[in-house]
């Protein structure tokens, strides 16, 4: 689905993976080691994260007035939508090329992060790049022109949203093997070393996963529903050095079906990941049917996570708004957000 429309693409091939693949397969191999010895940058918990959708904000307006600067203070990562993979970004805070959508300057945005990090010191601000809406382009990734760009708006680091459209995934069956392996498991080492390189710790590395990506072996080997993203993001358990370069992983669960069951995808990435894991809701409607739960549910599901090890509740997207206007039946983000904190125990929801 494409998250930036809430309307769904066209699926294509594997041949994108494959290409994809093959071109960074070329590159030389790279270590993720820039940061990745480091300790991950800590997040309280329970955490919640939120997506502000950047094309949404109001127009012609100054930074403090601005939507993203309004961002409730007990949110603690904040994830700005959405920058293109291919960016051009020459300084300046020039955002023409960069892909975000946002109807203020560069300038107005940094003001925007600023005024909102005066009144909420704590929170992190990440660039987020790739997402549904910028599935192409990352043959010509340009984590450095990211990396300037994270800086000037000066944000805390980068959300990686690599969403490959098949990403060419072989089942243990088909394997005859004990795991799932995709041709997108090397892409994701060789994204991840260099936007390390381009922005090492203390800097945030969050990545958002898919669904069923953890489905596929093991106690979920057979897991509901199918889906050519199944088992996509077992690497985490695989590929010690790229996972340590992580530092929170947000999982998508939404646009499932109504068969997905997203605390039972948490489960099976808690089992390959052990950082900070959040589980994702969508403003409602879900466009596959999935059943968004109510602030009621909101707040259960808040005070279930809470009372795991570093888990979190993921918002996509702040801003959004339920056909209607959003009720406690059918919440809008901001909604969404103020059960979550209300189910962590928050004090100032």
């Amino acid at each position: 689905m494409d998250r930036q429309t809430g309307r769904h693409r066209q699926p294509r091939s594997a041949c994108t993976a494959m290409a994809l693949a093959s071109m960074l397969a070329l590159a030389p191999v790279m270590s993720v080691s820039a940061g990745a010895a480091e300790p991950r940058v800590p997040l309280p918990a329970p955490f919640s994260m939120a997506y502000y959708e950047s094309w949404s904000e109001l127009p012609g307006v100054s930074g403090p007035d601005t939507l993203l600067a309004a961002t409730p203070a007990h949110v603690d990562v904040l994830a700005v939508g959405f920058a293109k993979p291919d960016l051009v970004y020459r300084g300046d805070l020039n955002l023409d090329g960069t892909g975000i959508q946002v109807p203020v300057s560069g300038q107005v945005l940094a003001e925007a992060i600023a005024a909102l990090k005066t009144r909420a010191p704590s929170i992190r601000v990440l660039i987020s790049v790739g997402g549904s809406g910028y599935m192409t382009g990352w043959s010509l990734y340009d984590p450095a022109a990211l990396a300037r760009l994270v800086r000037d708006l000066g944000a805390d680091g980068i959300d990686l949203d690599y969403e490959p459209a098949d990403p060419g995934c072989q089942s243990a069956e088909a394997r005859r093997g004990p795991t799932v392996v995709c041709l997108t498991d090397t892409t994701w080492t060789r994204l991840i070393a260099r936007t390390r390189a381009a922005l090492p710790r203390p800097m945030m590395l969050a990545v958002p996963a898919w669904s069923t990506g953890a489905y596929g072996t093991g106690d979920f080997l057979n897991d509901r529903p199918p889906s050519p993203h199944t088992g996509s993001m077992l690497w985490l358990g695989r590929d010690r050095e790229a996972a340590a370069a992580v530092d929170m992983v947000s999982i998508m669960a939404y646009a499932g079906g109504p068969a997905f069951q997203p605390e039972r995808a948490f489960d099976a990435y808690r089992a390959i990941w052990d950082g900070p894991l959040a589980l994702g809701l969508i403003v409602p409607p879900d466009p596959t049917g999935q059943t968004v739960p109510d602030m009621a549910g909101i707040r259960d599901l808040a005070a279930r996570l809470a009372a795991r090890d570093l888990a979190g509740i993921m918002i996509y997207g702040m801003l959004g708004t339920p056909p209607g206007g959003g009720d406690p039946s059918s919440p809008s983000g901001m909604m969404m957000l103020q059960a979550v904190c209300e189910g962590f125990g928050g004090e100032t929801c």
